[in-house]
């Protein structure tokens, strides 16, 4: 049963008594339950987490995804330190044509620019902090966002659990040389992405549309986005086919891609600890040869 004031909280916005909890899946960073009402709704709901801002932050990115109307994600019903409910999406199996929505979808939300880099605050990517928001005059451009707000914040983080250990650093003094070098030629305006899109962060709803989940927003590159897609097994073909259609990617991106997944790897090493070691030292390394 949850803490007596979520549940208050939640039948005075409803006007209606929750009947119902069914546990279902989800992260690792809270609890998530289907909750039934008394006149037959449902909403998804999530509690648990230590962290006193995280709900509200994982609104606030649903909130600017939704903005875009490029793509579905989980209308916000409300949120507060202590959970947050959502609309509860109804899954079926994807058609022959789910990945090529998808595709679309996502070339469309990556044509959503801004002036500059990060977003309007830091969030999560996962339990990790994110880091966003950048001074007048930093992070005016890409390289220098990515180094310091992604690769080398997870670095220090490493550093200071125990977990770097000498491949990695000597591999990553070096990387820090060579970061301008490796990410050249990609250069394109701040576009609004997921930023955690792997394939576990996304439903299929009853209709076969691509509805997104779990976001850690903010204005990047999209090339980061679609790197995150192939970490964890990848999407299927034709969803970069068609993507690519839409929005071509600059020429170097396949050789950028492990830049990308080594964020988000970095954090999975500082989340769950040295499974992921090898697999860090290896996207470092692979600039190094």
């Amino acid at each position: 049963m949850k803490a007596a004031g979520v549940v208050n909280k939640i039948e005075d916005w409803a006007g209606k008594k929750i009947v119902n909890y069914k546990s279902v899946t989800g992260g690792s960073i809270a609890k998530t339950d289907q909750i039934e009402f008394e006149d037959g709704r449902s909403g998804f709901l999530k509690t648990g987490s230590e962290l006193s801002d995280v709900f509200q932050k994982e609104a606030n990115g649903l909130k600017e995804l939704a903005k875009t109307n490029c793509i579905r994600v989980p209308e916000v019903l409300l949120v507060d330190e202590n959970f947050l409910l959502l609309e509860f999406i109804e899954q079926r199996r994807k058609d022959q044509k789910f990945f090529i929505h998808f595709g679309e979808q996502l070339a469309n939300l990556h044509s959503r620019t801004a002036f500059k880099f990060g977003f309007k605050e830091d969030n999560y990517i996962g339990s990790t902090p994110q880091l966003n928001t950048t001074k007048p005059n930093e992070a005016e451009n890409w390289i220098d966002f990515y180094y310091n707000k992604r690769l080398l914040y997870q670095y220090k983080l490493a550093e200071q659990k125990g977990l770097a250990g000498n491949e990695l650093k000597n591999g990553f003094l070096i990387l820090e040389n060579r970061i301008e070098e490796i990410l050249e030629g990609s250069e394109e305006k701040p576009t609004l992405i997921h930023g955690d899109l792997w394939n576990g962060n996304y439903l299929c709803d009853v209709n076969s549309n691509p509805v997104l989940i779990d976001p850690a927003v903010y204005y990047g590159h999209r090339e980061a986005d679609l790197a995150m897609t192939k970490l964890f097994g990848g999407f299927d073909d034709i969803f970069y086919d068609t993507y690519s259609k839409h929005k071509p990617l600059p020429q170097g991106y396949d050789y950028r891609e492990n830049i990308y997944m080594l964020y988000h790897v970095l954090n999975h090493l500082n989340l769950f600890g040295n499974s992921y070691y090898g697999q860090a030292v290896r996207l470092v390394w692979s600039y190094l040869h």
